[in-house]
């Protein structure tokens, strides 16, 4: 009975908390930007805080290289390619127009080097030069850049080249740029050690490199993220920052000049600090350390509490904030390490905003006979 009981505790839990965890939506504020198109998300959760032709396809210029550094940094991660690695500069990365290092055919670059030129100075012709080595030719990148698009439901996206030149049919959103914008800071932090350069130098100094991102010298907790401007997709940028572990991306397309973009963006990332912050979502100290388990080889179960997950709330909400343990009052075995358990109910003014996940944090096995033998000769020489 007790058995059962449990089971179908469990049952509810899972229905309870199906449609939990799901992204809060925020009142967007009447902001008057001057540019096509505009998002402001968080970057710990994805929630979305502001948007305007947020889906409305155009042209993204460099903005482009997002996507080119994303996948070179899982490439990194994978092992598949180092740091170190030096980069071929062929006849065809040569002759890319617009922003520049003025590499030569021939001429060698580590990826470091490489990647200092794409993030600061926005070359173009070193950002081929490097889909060229991860892909093995900038039209293989590019379904590879594609491929990643469609994975990460950037449904509005099709690239054509690795560097952003205005091409027929290179085409994004402001919403697809944070996405994976998102996507690149979150899973790949390093990338900042790169955007947040003010300058450098290659070839022993003789080529500078100055950060084509201005907000780096003007605006608090700049992080980067990327410039573009060509012709058709006019003036724009992917900016991240962060303040008191408040992460925000602010994506500004289609500025009519660079006064504009600045203008626009701090706009975007004030409104998103003046009014919102985030919380780091603990353990409350009522709640239990550990369940009791039935017909298992242990008695209880130790309870692991996700750490480190953080909440976004508007600011002055934090006083009212509860987090209450849902738990079933014991598990049967078996129990998988990881397996969810319970959930976290996080609530602002009695209204549910999140829930996070409680997980074993170890086995639980069955209990066969030889256990249950062992377990009784135990009990009967225990005094």
């Amino acid at each position: 009975m007790k058995k059962g009981i449990s089971l179908l505790l469990a049952v509810v839990l899972a229905f309870c908390f199906a449609a939990a965890g799901q992204a809060r939506e925020f009142e967007q504020p009447q902001l008057t930007l001057p540019c096509r198109a505009a998002v402001l998300i968080h970057q710990d959760t994805g929630t979305v805080l502001y948007q305007m032709n947020a889906d409305t396809p155009m042209p993204i210029a460099s903005i482009t290289k997002v996507m080119t550094l994303l996948l070179t940094m899982e490439a990194l991660d994978e092992g598949r390619v180092s740091l170190d690695d030096i980069v071929p500069v062929s006849e065809h990365s040569y002759q890319m127009g617009g922003s520049q290092i003025w590499l030569e055919p021939g001429e060698e670059f580590t990826l470091d080097q490489m990647l200092k030129a794409i993030c600061v100075s926005s070359a173009n012709d070193a950002a081929v030069a490097v889909a060229e080595l991860i892909g093995g030719s900038e039209e293989v990148f590019v379904e590879q850049m594609n491929q990643k698009a469609a994975q990460l439901g950037m449904t509005n996206t099709h690239f054509e080249n690795a560097c952003g030149l205005d091409e027929e049919g290179h085409l994004s959103t402001a919403m697809d740029v944070a996405i994976m914008s998102r996507e690149i800071l979150t899973n790949h932090p390093q990338i900042t050690n790169y955007t947040t350069i003010w300058m450098d130098s290659l070839r022993e100094g003789q080529t500078q490199l100055l950060n084509t991102n201005k907000l780096l010298k003007s605006y608090n907790g700049i992080t980067g993220l990327k410039t573009g401007t060509t012709s058709g997709a006019g003036v724009c940028v992917t900016a991240s920052a962060s303040r008191d572990g408040l992460n925000l991306i602010a994506v500004v397309l289609g500025s009519s000049n660079g006064d504009d973009r600045w203008t626009a963006a701090r706009t975007l990332l004030d409104y998103g600090f003046a009014n919102f912050q985030s919380l780091e979502v603990e353990r409350p100290q009522e709640a239990p350390v550990q369940i009791p388990v039935e017909g298992g080889d242990r008695e209880t179960l130790e309870l692991s509490y996700s750490a480190g997950q953080r909440l976004l709330i508007k600011k002055g909400e934090g006083e009212s904030l509860e987090i209450t343990p849902q738990l079933p009052e014991s598990l049967s075995a078996p129990i998988e390490e990881g397996q969810e358990v319970g959930r976290l109910q996080v609530s602002i003014q009695g209204q549910e905003m999140d829930s996070i996940p409680i997980t074993a944090a170890h086995e639980v096995k069955k209990l066969d006979l030889f256990m249950a033998l062992e377990r009784l000769w135990l009990a009967f020489l225990t005094p």
